[in-house]
């Protein structure tokens, strides 16, 4: 069966979503081009300006998606720093997102369902942060973005291989447990 046949009994948005995060994650989000895409989806060059009118509203498109991925990896995470391991293994599990979600040249940065997207997953981490004892901080949003620093550039390093040393033989999630614990508690030996 070819690519053409599986379009016409399938869904074309979802197809050419997941061969741009196919590219986006072997080749980064410069390689991107409507007309390749539409070629892996085969289907005509046009077709798929007709679900994102041109590449700034695919990336925006994947932006949004990553956000409500996001959103869900950090729902009902206990403490702040449960929400960190979440917001790394996000970014672990779905790098092609990461790469494009916090990029606002590439993406259309007043597109409604991007900035609804947005506000969910940031909801989610002034949630956590508002969970902390109220001793923990006096500045709710210096706190976030505290936390949302260290978790995104953990993962940024992670992903780009700038930490393979340093892990050794242990998992990201306890790495950067102990991180966390060092920096905002004061103390990592757990």
């Amino acid at each position: 069966m070819s690519s053409r046949d599986t379009y016409h009994h399938g869904d074309l948005r979802r197809a050419v979503l997941a061969a741009a995060l196919d590219v986006i994650r072997t080749q980064g989000p410069a390689a991107l081009s409507l007309r390749d895409l539409a070629r892996r989806a085969g289907v005509s060059h046009a077709a798929p300006a007709h679900h994102f009118k041109d590449r700034t509203g695919l990336l925006t498109a994947i932006a949004t998606e990553g956000h409500d991925l996001l959103t869900a990896a950090l729902s009902d995470a206990a403490e702040l720093s449960e929400a960190g391991v979440r917001y790394v293994r996000f970014a672990v599990d779905h790098p092609a997102h990461f790469q494009v979600m916090f990029q606002p040249d590439l993406l259309r940065p007043a597109d409604p369902e991007l900035l609804a997207a947005k506000a969910r997953s940031y909801e989610q981490l002034r949630a956590a942060v508002a969970a902390l004892p109220g001793d923990r901080t006096t500045d709710p949003e210096l706190t976030g973005i505290a936390a949302w620093s260290a978790a995104h550039g953990f993962a940024t390093l992670l992903l780009t291989h700038n930490l393979d040393r340093a892990l050794g033989d242990r998992t990201p999630d306890e790495v950067f447990r102990a991180l966390t614990a060092a920096v905002f508690e004061g103390d990592a030996r757990e």
